[in-house]
């Protein structure tokens, strides 16, 4: 089921195991500025998400985030054939078949490699740069000052089981917002991705979802820019 997170955004979340992790899948929606609604990193609906949705507005937008979180977007796109179907450059490229509508790339809107852009009405969203092989969007909804990210950044807690738990202690990811192993593997070129991270550090968030783990509720900014630090291992300065 749906659940309110803040005026206009709301999550569903979902089982999910990765190399044998409970770890959890989540999507995230937000009613955008003009009324439209914006799904971030579908899961498998059922008829009362859908009716949920329906009551809440007309989904417009079906985003595949990056190039993994993909597996339930061609359900969704079924579900509402009238709405955009969102992915990036690298998952058309590995998933021709896939009924993608646009391109996440950084000629979108005509914007600049690495420059943020309002993407849809009221969310901005930016690509990050260095991690190329995930090649993942992240977005920011200002109204709720919530920061959504996919599969950069896990977070989780006692929520989960305990070899979750451990999994994450060993990786850094537990009862702290840190950089995942995803991206620490993913990741080529530390300095781009510094140079993203103060783009993103420039944004006035407080809250941070991500697909996989807990939410940060509050005080998601300097724990994103903290977890960032330690992984670049070089201070993050927030551009002004």
């Amino acid at each position: 089921m749906l659940r309110e997170i803040d005026r206009d955004i709301w999550v569903a979340e979902q089982p999910f195991n990765y190399l044998g992790l409970n770890v959890g899948t989540r999507m995230t929606v937000i009613r955008c500025a003009n009324g439209e609604l914006a799904v971030i990193s579908p899961i498998q609906v059922d008829d009362a998400i859908v009716h949920q949705l329906n009551s809440l507005g007309t989904v417009c937008h079906i985003i595949a985030p990056n190039r993994f979180h993909y597996l339930f977007a061609t359900h969704f796109k079924t579900v509402y054939p009238k709405a955009t179907f969102w992915a990036t450059s690298s998952l058309k490229a590995k998933n021709p078949e896939l009924p993608i509508d646009r391109v996440l790339s950084n000629e979108t809107n005509n914007i600049l490699n690495g420059i943020e852009c309002f993407l849809f009405d009221g969310v901005k969203a930016l690509t990050l740069s260095g991690v190329n092989s995930l090649d993942e969007w992240v977005f920011f909804h200002p109204e709720s000052r919530t920061l959504v990210v996919t599969d950069i950044a896990f977070h989780f807690d006692q929520s989960f089981p305990l070899i979750s738990q451990f999994a994450a202690r060993m990786l850094g990811s537990y009862k702290t917002l840190s950089p995942s192993f995803l991206e620490k593997i993913a990741t080529q070129e530390k300095e781009k991705v510094k140079e993203s991270v103060q783009k993103i550090s420039t944004w006035d968030f407080d809250r941070v979802i991500m697909a996989h783990g807990t939410i940060v509720q509050t005080k998601g900014k300097p724990q994103f820019i903290e977890g960032y630090e330690r992984f670049l291992g070089s201070s993050v300065k927030e551009k002004t």
